[in-house]
């Protein structure tokens, strides 16, 4: 197998970029579509509010009215439609959200007023008309809300008030997750001499999840060629995309690029000009996606952040653009090596960035506090203290 040679970040960005993808969309009840992608607009079928209705508990009247009392004509609860038009002299007592009576144009609030003997004098002024208009919300036919949007509570509440009971989403993506390593134990499990717990899996798993993805687990596979190429083999029928982590280095066991050629998938490339995450391979089989990632942690938490999860989210119709924050580095930063783009963790607060104690791409501690990666680019080996840098939020 020819190596491919080292890419940029900004390289490895575009060849993902230009993989095409098919969003495939399926309807799904409403309280299910929670944290999907719509798959096509949502407009409005008719206003908001639907009719005019009373912002307050009050009395509905003619403004222009100045009867010293007014006649309750009757009282219009919300639910049920007004029975009389409101002429001068008289009101409707009204509820919050109840039909606007036909002649009023204003309520007065239940507070600025008195009733007797079936009669409401205005007590106290209020200036406001408390009233909502039908349409001033939205009106029939209006974009709602775009194909691409995430939904969340808000966006289910403003669909459920239109009457939809199903939405058209984005299918979220089947990620498999392999993990690999002779030397890995399960959490929960003793931790024999030489060994380390799998986290990696939980955490490239935490990762889909939270962008909506399903994580598949697909198990572990000890450091063995053959078996490293056939479960890529088997995997691959039961997802669309397949992560595998560690494997990927030059070291004796290292066995994961061979295996994902050898199982019949393209090499886009192999390795990165990133910090950390070199030894980072991409590849394709028709519709079906591979990455091989380090085995070490914070290299695949980052790897996950900056290339894979700009994918996922396209494959579900959204186009990811990452928050980046101008900050102010509160103490300098040093490499002693410039030849690749870094992502470090820090601490962002209040337009300031906090560099951690960080050893390295095994540092899971370092990353836990972290909120944010400084881009450190290529070539650059210093940043001095109170420099303005770019962050990229969590």
């Amino acid at each position: 197998m020819a190596e491919k040679p080292l890419i940029s970040v900004e390289e490895a960005e575009k060849v993902i970029a230009s993989l095409p993808l098919k969003v495939n969309t399926e309807t799904v009840p409403l309280l299910a579509a929670q944290n999907r992608f719509l798959s096509r607009d949502i407009a409005a079928a008719f206003p908001m509010p639907e009719f005019d209705k009373s912002a307050m508990d009050g009395y509905a009247y003619i403004s222009e009215d100045r009867s010293p009392a007014y006649q309750v004509s009757e009282t219009i609860a919300a639910g049920t439609p007004p029975r009389f038009a409101v002429s001068p002299g008289h009101c409707a007592k009204i509820m919050t959200g109840a039909m606007l009576p036909a002649g009023a144009d204003r309520v007065v609030r239940r507070e600025c007023t008195s009733e007797k003997n079936g009669f409401m004098k205005i007590t106290a002024e209020d200036k406001n008309r408390n009233i909502r208009w039908q349409g001033e919300d939205l009106q029939a036919g209006q974009l709602v809300l775009a194909r691409g949007i995430r939904l969340q509570a808000a966006q289910i509440a403003l669909l459920a008030s239109l009457g939809l009971a199903e939405v058209p989403t984005a299918r979220p993506p089947r990620v498999g997750i392999i993990t690999t390593g002779s030397e890995l134990a399960e959490p929960g499990t003793p931790l024999d001499p030489g060994r380390i717990y799998n986290s990696n899996y939980y955490s490239l798993a935490a990762q889909v999840n939270a962008l909506g993805g399903e994580a598949l687990a697909m198990g572990r596979v000890a450091d063995n060629a053959a078996a490293t190429v056939d479960a890529i083999a088997s995997c691959l029928d039961r997802c669309d995309a397949l992560i595998l982590s560690g494997g990927v280095s030059a070291g004796d066991f290292d066995y994961v690029p061979a295996a994902i050629e050898q199982a019949g998938i393209t090499l886009h490339f192999e390795k990165i000009a990133v910090q950390p995450g070199m030894p980072t391979v991409f590849g394709s089989q028709e519709e079906k996606i591979v990455f091989g990632l380090p085995g070490n942690p914070v290299s695949t938490f980052v790897i996950f952040e900056i290339f894979i999860k700009p994918l996922l989210l396209r494959w579900m119709g959204h186009f990811y653009q990452p928050l980046v924050l101008p900050a102010e580095l509160t103490e300098t930063y040093n490499r002693s090596h410039g030849g690749r783009t870094a992502f470090i963790p820090v601490r962002y607060q209040d337009g300031q960035a906090a560099m951690l104690s960080y050893h390295g791409s095994a540092h899971l501690h370092a990353l836990s506090l972290a909120n944010a990666l400084l881009r450190v680019p290529a070539g650059q080996l210093s940043i001095p203290a109170g420099s303005t840098v770019d962050v990229r939020y969590l």
